[in-house]
Parts: structure tokens; C-alpha cells; sequence
């Protein structure tokens, strides 16, 4: 498993199959009230436990895509982290996941196309033993790091920067 990268996200070139990060979130009932508030999805299944326990799941569960949420999670801050942008995702829910688990989510890298900066990340959410989620993603990641703002160097707009250099030949 690896550890957020110093900067915040990791890019292409620092990728590699099979590279894996975790995170453990605990299901709450705080968390499903908002992500319900978040997602305007007040489906009694994952509110009401009267209706619920009603149903054949025998009480509430959490919503399928808040599972799916703890993924992206890992996505957008440790593997690949910041600068990485969704493309594209497939789920499949295998068993629900109810207030008072703690779902681990973890991210795998599937493959790389260095041509197009996409990553496949296999994802995948546990309780337990039990695997309740999994699917892939398709992420873009950057090539390289941007220089930190405020911190004005050759690369930047200023006078002697690309921007300032091309104004300059304008006229």
C-alpha cells in the first residue's frame, strides 16, 4: 500500500500496475444523512427503518453510490490524488453495506496508456471480508507538477515568463 504522495498527487510517470492504496471510512448515520441531503436521494430503503425493515434487506442500508463515494475518495487523494480527473467509472454492488460498518475502499492501478495519460484503476470496497463493491476506473492524471501559485518563476506569466516572452515579440 502506499502512502499519499508528498505533493499531493502522484503523476504519470510515477504510476505503476499494481501500485494500491486503502482507506477506511466508517458508516454512519450522520454520513448517510448527508449524502442523502448532498444527492437529493431520500429513498426510505437507506431513511425510514420502518420501511425498510419492511423490505428484504430487513432493515437500512446505505446508499450504493455513498459506498462508491469512499473510491473516489481514494482516487482524489492518495492514488493517483490531486490532479486526477474522473473519466469514467463501472459498479457492481454485491452486498450492502448498513450504519455502523467500516467500509475499506481499496484502489488498485489496472493499466496505464502513457499515449493518452489514463490510468485504469481497479476499485473495490470491502466490509470485512466481504467484498460489497467493485468496478473500474478511468482516470486522466497529469504529466507533470505545476509550480505552486504565488511563486512566480521563469515559467510563470510574468515579464521574463512563456506569456511575458510572447507579448513581447507582438510588438
Amino acid at each position: 500500500m502506499i502512502e499519499p504522495h508528498p505533493s499531493g498527487g502522484y503523476i504519470l510517470d510515477e504510476l505503476v500496475v499494481g501500485m494500491s492504496a486503502e482507506k477506511r471510512v466508517p458508516v454512519t448515520e450522520q454520513r448517510i444523512a448527508q449524502f442523502a441531503e448532498a444527492s437529493d436521494d431520500f429513498n426510505p430503503l437507506h431513511m425510514d427503518e420502518a420501511f425498510a425493515s419492511r423490505t428484504a434487506y430487513r432493515g437500512r442500508i446505505a446508499h450504493g453510490l455513498l459506498s462508491a463515494s469512499f473510491g473516489s475518495a481514494v482516487v482524489g487523494t492518495i492514488l493517483p490524488g490531486a490532479g486526477a480527473v474522473y473519466l469514467g467509472q463501472t459498479l457492481n454492488f454485491h452486498r450492502p453495506v448498513r450504519i455502523g460498518d467500516v467500509a475499506q475502499a481499496r484502489v488498485t492501478v489496472a493499466s496505464i496508456d502513457d499515449a493518452t495519460a489514463r490510468v485504469v484503476l481497479r476499485c473495490e470496497v470491502f466490509v470485512g471480508d466481504d467484498l460489497v463493491m467493485d468496478g473500474e476506473a478511468t482516470v486522466r492524471v497529469p504529466r507533470r507538477r505545476r509550480p505552486a501559485k504565488g511563486g512566480l518563476g521563469p515559467s510563470a506569466s510574468g515579464p521574463g515568463g512563456r506569456r511575458g516572452r510572447r507579448r513581447a515579440r507582438r510588438g
